[in-house]
């Protein structure tokens, strides 16, 4: 593989510049005896770009790396340079542990550098290359010879506030909330070369933190001003032994991490390995391109009078783990009645699929999905079941536009079932095709939108095929 392939960003957004000073931050670092890497050196440079009058092009940068990379030696560099400068740096962190370890990280870099620790504060000024340190657990600082002076704290709701900077240090920034930011960001308002750095990873599950998304959002929108933005991601859910997806969003791959250190953290939870050595985001802050009150507006509040057989959809999901099953049936007052059968996971079998199809006896039955429709084609067979369809792509396509002119018009009613609500209240549209058509996807990875598009399958098969009418009680 070559190695330049992921020395950049899969992500970037960042503004034109013509002169940096990351060259003479990296040479402060390199007097440390440790390398810095590619990615790092083309992070600091875009960094520290000025403008004509000296000021720093980006105010604000954000970066994500997946864990182990060295995305902290970003920050030391950058603090190393501040400290020479003499500017007065606070860095924040989420956990305390955090932030001592960064505190002594940097000590430990500047005395490789060649600085020298003052043990005791006298009278007397520091030599050149001489510091002085502050070891208070919660309130460590170092402080330089030309007055360049760092602090490190936990991050609060009020922490910062009264004091002023040049450089603010947001690290673990999927934790940073909106009121510690509200608290922070007026802390570099009086430097008159402010900057704001934000490092981390890719929210959890359970991060707190909102302001990092938002921030990632609006720079990749191209929405923000002054700000620099870079990431390695992949875009959707990856196997977790695709190695190739391993050496692409992990710049430090083969030099501080190996193939064989990675390989051994695979485990059971797939999503979490997604985020912490891939990079991926989970979209659960996504607005659904079909609202929950739309949705709901169209809810039978008892059992619909239908008339004529019921039609059938089933669909198999894009990740191979679920497949879904929901019916479709015409209503008296001429409105298409839709509702969810189940979603199963695609290890289950086809047993409950096939037990209910038998009962049911339904006039049409579309299947989709590439990894289950021979299997259950064939099954259907050898239960002497009606062949089911097999659409095109043009028929989804079709299908798609239909359901959501259907809902528009409010052609379509259902009983709100959390289940079948939930899947279509929280999906996106995604390109099928080449010619400007639509699927779905979930915005949400504990939501699984394979139920959704059961239902505009089993209602895609109503309204293209006229039954014969006949009373059903339900």
């Amino acid at each position: 593989m070559d190695r330049e392939d992921n020395q950049n960003p899969t992500k970037e957004l960042t503004l034109e510049y013509k002169n940096s000073y990351g060259e003479e931050a990296c040479g402060l670092y390199a007097e440390t005896g440790r390398e810095v890497q590619e990615w790092q050196k083309r992070l600091v440079d875009k960094i520290l770009a000025v403008n004509d009058e000296g000021l720093w092009v980006h105010t604000k940068f954000g970066y994500s790396v997946p864990r182990r990379n060295g995305k902290n030696e970003v920050i030391a560099i950058r603090e190393i340079y501040g400290l020479e400068h003499a500017e007065h740096i606070l860095h924040t962190a989420h956990r305390t542990s955090t932030s001592s370890a960064a505190f002594n990280r940097l000590i430990k870099l500047m005395k490789l550098a060649g600085y020298t620790e003052r043990l005791r504060r006298s009278k007397e000024p520091l030599g050149e290359m001489e510091f002085l340190v502050n070891r208070t657990h919660g309130f460590e600082s170092i402080e330089l010879y030309n007055e360049g002076h760092i602090s490190f704290r936990t991050r609060t709701d009020s922490g910062g506030l009264g004091e002023g900077f040049d450089l603010l240090i947001i690290d673990e920034a999927q934790e940073y909330t909106d009121s510690q930011a509200t608290a922070l960001k007026y802390t570099v308002s009086d430097s008159k070369n402010p900057q704001t750095i934000f490092c981390g990873t890719p929210p959890t599950a359970v991060s707190g933190g909102t302001v990092f998304v938002k921030m990632r959002d609006k720079a990749l929108a191209g929405e923000s001003e002054n700000t620099g933005w870079a990431e390695w991601s992949v875009v959707e859910m990856t196997d977790v032994h695709d190695r190739e997806a391993w050496y692409r969003m992990n710049p430090s791959f083969g030099t501080i991490i190996s193939e064989r250190s990675i390989a051994d953290e695979v485990g059971d939870d797939d999503l979490d390995f997604n985020i912490q050595r891939l990079g991926y985001w989970i979209r659960y802050n996504l607005k659904s391109v079909i609202s929950e009150k739309q949705w709901k507006e169209l809810t039978l509040e008892k059992p619909p009078e239908a008339v004529g057989k019921i039609h059938v959809g089933i669909k198999y999901g894009k990740d191979g783990h679920n497949v879904s099953m929901s019916i479709a049936v015409k209503c008296k007052d001429g409105r298409d009645f839709v509702s969810g059968i189940g979603c199963q996971n695609f290890r289950n079998g086809s047993d409950w699929i096939i037990n209910w199809l038998a009962k049911a006896d339904p006039a049409r039955v579309v299947v989709d999905g590439m990894n289950g429709q021979q299997l259950l084609t064939k099954a259907m067979a050898e239960a002497r079941l009606k062949k089911p369809i097999l659409p095109t792509v043009k028929e989804i396509i079709t299908a798609n536009a239909m359901f959501e002119q259907m809902l528009i018009n409010k052609e379509i009613c259902h009983r709100d079932q959390p289940a079948l609500t939930q899947s279509v209240s929280n999906c996106d549209h995604r390109a099928i095709g080449s010619n400007g058509g639509f699927g779905y996807k979930s915005i949400k990875d504990s939501v699984d939108v394979s139920l959704m598009e059961s239902m505009i399958l089993a209602l895609w098969s109503l309204e293209t095929q006229k039954a014969v009418r006949q009373q059903v009680n339900y």
